[in-house]
């Protein structure tokens, strides 16, 4: 029973370790592009909240009251259903208070090799139609900055 104990908070921890990691390539490897604003439209984008944070945390606080329940195997069951339990409560929690749609802007972006792309991000007041911008990153992490 300890060992069942001590093998799902270990896992419970490696999975929230493997959340903390960074995405793949090197660190620190940023790719910078100039260009210009050709547009800028309002919308939505999902929030910045760590996906999987509220069933990681329920699922922790969920194994640890039923620790607190009986004795011997079921004690074990018990374990093992507050981490389910805790798990699916975490999630839907996050799901219904954290992750509701923030307001993005998307901004179109003509780069000096004449490629357009559109880039979605928090709203930045700073910038406005035909100025000249640097892009930062790319894919999800992708910024549209001013040049200064």
């Amino acid at each position: 029973m300890k060992r069942l104990a001590g093998l799902t908070m270990a896992v419970l921890c490696a999975v929230w370790l493997a959340g903390c990691a960074a995405p793949g390539g090197s660190p620190g490897e940023m790719e910078i592009r100039t260009g210009t604003i050709e547009q800028i439209t309002m919308t939505e984008m999902k929030s910045n909240h760590d996906a999987g944070l509220g069933a990681i945390v329920g699922g922790i606080a969920g194994a640890g009251l039923g620790s607190l329940i009986g004795a011997g195997t079921g004690r074990d069951v018990a374990i093992a259903a507050g981490a389910i339990l805790g798990a699916v409560g975490g999630n839907y929690a996050q799901k219904q208070y954290y992750d509701k749609p923030q307001p993005a802007q998307q901004v179109y972006v003509r780069l000096a090799n004449g490629v357009l792309v559109a880039i979605i991000q928090p709203i930045n007041p700073n910038l406005f139609q035909g100025q000249k911008v640097f892009l930062e990153g790319s894919g999800q992490d992708a910024r549209v900055v001013p040049r200064t």
